[in-house]
């Protein structure tokens, strides 16, 4: 048996890659398994490991706003149910006041025991495995659950608060069942959401299998150990870049009017940095509420890109940032505030916030551009690229998903085949990103033709407010939202809106470009 209380380098590179092969093989099994076009074909979805305290160990690189979240979720789960956790059960958790970020997240997490368990030193799970897929549909005042003007989180569809799914390896289908119906907006495909649930189960069940073939090899000492060499060379990793920063302050207004200010403190003697959110706007009433768990992965995601070193999003990179987030403001609200804008478009925006008080990079187009259709047999969600913002020494991309999300747009041939829509254009839009010594990237036009009467819903930002350009970078290009009808007549929207579509009409989505960055020469 192997152990050490410091790490041999080449093991410790070893784990590193292990236990991000291990979140990266779930990863295919939920893409393979599920049925949903938002995760089989968008790849909505993030899967990750967890020690026994429910702290991120490693992930697959997959959708960082999930990523930095999910432990919360984990974290809820140990708290509720302790020592009530056993072999052979799976829950459910989307609750974004218990580490969810919208209620479309939904989280499956399974516990890993020893096994025969009851004859060892270890009673309590050693790991968890967590999976988490955005839902197509979880209910809600909206097709696609993701309505535009809901005031309260009750209208965005169902909580799931530690469900549990699988008892002793039997799934709870009636239950299941009851829970997705029994509510004043019910999901309106339950069978698409049970079998996108099953693949979960799927990708869990194959995280548990990879760490059993771990622990076969290595011993669970060794496991164990590295998973805590691994947590601490994450945090090593992150003060070294701290180290390279210096102190900064950020106040970024969005459409809607609310403002995020943000004071980055650097404490160069211990390498540390104080992350304060004070200033920023109080809960609102609208759904552009960030629960403190999407605030926390922001804050994370940042952190981790600073870091040149090769190491797996984890817990240890948190242990160098304090994070203040008053209770009662839109970063941290209350129940039972909406919250459904708050993972895809306040995330953004508090990413931004945070490059532009480090003076890092410009703003990317600082919005999803969620776009949702549907009526009682189809509801579809995507999320759509734009422009990068440029930095130091680079430009921004054009047409990419950036920061918190990191999602791929449906192939045209899926999406005409599963609905009854036509993707007239998809084109890159000239000139959108600001110029500068670098320039931003530009954002993109998307054109949609509907070919059945549906409700359609746009979530999206910097429509009024540009992305800010940095250090004498122009800012990027608002985007526009507008209608087509098929009678030719155009209809603007604002950054927020739902529509009703007659065969014939066109939606047009025009993306932000990302700000420049430094004057132009």
């Amino acid at each position: 048996m192997y152990t050490t209380t410091q790490p041999d380098p080449v093991r410790l590179e070893i784990f590193k890659n292990l236990y991000q092969f291990i979140a990266e093989q779930m990863g295919i099994v939920l893409q393979n398994t599920a049925t949903s076009v938002n995760i089989k074909e968008r790849l909505d979805f993030s899967c990750a490991i967890f020690d026994s305290s429910g702290l991120l160990v490693a992930n697959a690189p997959h959708i960082p706003v999930h990523l930095g979240s999910m432990s919360e979720s984990v974290r809820s789960l140990i708290n509720d149910k302790g020592d009530t956790l056993k072999p052979g059960n799976v829950y459910l958790s989307n609750n974004p006041y218990n580490g969810g970020t919208h209620l479309p997240d939904v989280t499956a997490i399974t516990s890993l025991f020893l096994e025969n368990c009851e004859n060892t030193s270890f009673p309590t799970p050693l790991f968890f495995v967590a999976s988490r897929g955005h839902q197509a549909d979880i209910g809600g005042i909206t097709p696609g659950s993701m309505p535009p003007h809901s005031t309260a989180v009750e209208e965005e569809g169902i909580l799931f608060d530690n469900f549990l799914l699988v008892e002793d390896g039997n799934f709870q289908e009636t239950a299941l069942r009851q829970h997705l119906s029994n509510h004043i907006y019910p999901a309106r495909s339950p069978d698409q959401n049970i079998a996108d649930f099953k693949a979960q189960i799927a990708a869990n069940k194959r995280g548990r299998q990879e760490l059993y073939k771990m622990i076969s090899q290595y011993g669970i000492e060794t496991v164990q150990a590295y998973m805590k060499f691994v947590q601490a060379n994450a945090e090593e990793s992150v003060r070294k870049a701290i180290n390279l920063l210096k102190d900064g302050s950020f106040s970024y207004e969005m459409d809607n009017g609310a403002r995020i200010k943000v004071k980055v403190t650097i404490h160069q003697e211990s390498r540390s940095a104080t992350i304060d959110f004070t200033g920023t706007s109080e809960q609102l009433n609208s759904n552009f509420n960030a629960p403190k768990a999407v605030t926390q992965a922001a804050v994370l995601y940042v952190f981790r890109t600073l870091v040149d070193d090769n190491i797996p999003l984890n817990a240890g990179c948190l242990n160098p940032l304090e994070i203040i987030i008053p209770v009662g403001c839109m970063l941290n609200p209350t129940y039972p505030a909406a919250v459904v804008a708050g993972n895809v478009e306040t995330s953004q925006t508090i990413v931004d916030a945070l490059y532009g008080a480090l003076g890092v990079m410009a703003a990317s187009q600082g919005t999803m551009n969620n776009f949702t259709f549907g009526n009682e047999q189809y509801q579809y969600y995507e999320t759509i690229c734009g422009g990068s913002g440029a930095g130091i020494d680079f430009d921004g991309t054009d047409g990419v998903h950036s920061h918190m999300t990191n999602s791929r747009l449906t192939d045209p041939e899926v999406l005409e085949t599963r609905y009854p829509v036509l993707l007239e254009s998809f084109s890159l839009r000239p000139d959108s990103g600001g110029k500068g010594k670098y320039s931003g990237g530009n954002g993109v036009i998307r054109r949609i033709r509907f070919l059945e009467p549906m409700t359609a819903n746009i979530l999206s930002g910097h429509r009024f407010i540009p992305p800010f350009g940095l250090n004498g970078g122009q800012a990027g290009i608002v985007g526009r939202n507008w209608i087509q009808r098929q009678n030719g007549i155009e209809e603007n929207l604002d950054s927020t809106a739902t529509v009703e579509m007659k065969p014939g009409d066109v939606f047009v989505i025009e993306t932000p470009g990302g700000g420049g960055f430094g004057k132009v020469s």
